[in-house]
């Protein structure tokens, strides 16, 4: 287990939304980030639309990426995420469907977790392009603990379509 750690460990959040004027939503996230206790966001993505992934029908995403400083174990990011959700109004939902705001935790520093309810580096990451296009905008240098260089992951066609639209 990781505790508190006394030196910032450096994290990046991917941020999603397709309901309720998603792009408000997302930056609404982004601003509530900045408020988390011993958290500062250190830099953002643009904004992105891609295409939803699984079969339910629903609008488009708008995706993004943040990159955070943070003195929270990943435990305890992960619960400030969620608060964020609940804050904004999330409500529970089946799998890949529709979200007012969806918040994960993608990367915490060197950290490999696996554990019940906090998977890192977040599970798919290397299979969306709504995660490695905005991340690499932030961090192009990034080594994902696990699966390597950001550059040599993102190096596969993936699904969905996506766009930079801000």
């Amino acid at each position: 287990m990781i505790r508190d750690p006394v030196r910032p460990v450096t994290a990046w959040v991917g941020l999603g939304s397709n309901l309720d004027e998603p792009v408000r939503q997302v930056k609404s996230a982004m601003r509530r980030l900045d408020g988390v206790e011993a958290t500062r966001v250190i830099a953002r993505s643009s904004l992105y639309r891609s295409a939803p992934l699984g079969p339910v029908e629903q609008p488009d995403f708008i995706n993004a990426v943040v990159t955070v400083e943070t003195r929270l174990a990943p435990r305890k990011l992960l619960d400030a995420l969620q608060a964020i959700e609940l804050e904004i109004g999330r409500q529970p939902a089946e799998r890949w469907g529709p979200r007012r705001i969806d918040l994960d935790l993608l990367v915490y520093g060197d950290a490999v977790i696996d554990e019940q309810g906090l998977k890192i580096p977040h599970p798919g990451i290397a299979e969306r392009n709504f995660v490695l296009l905005p991340l690499g905008e932030i961090a192009p240098d990034l080594v994902v603990p696990g699966l390597g260089r950001l550059a040599e992951i993102g190096s596969i066609p993936r699904e969905p379509e996506i766009s930079r639209i801000a």
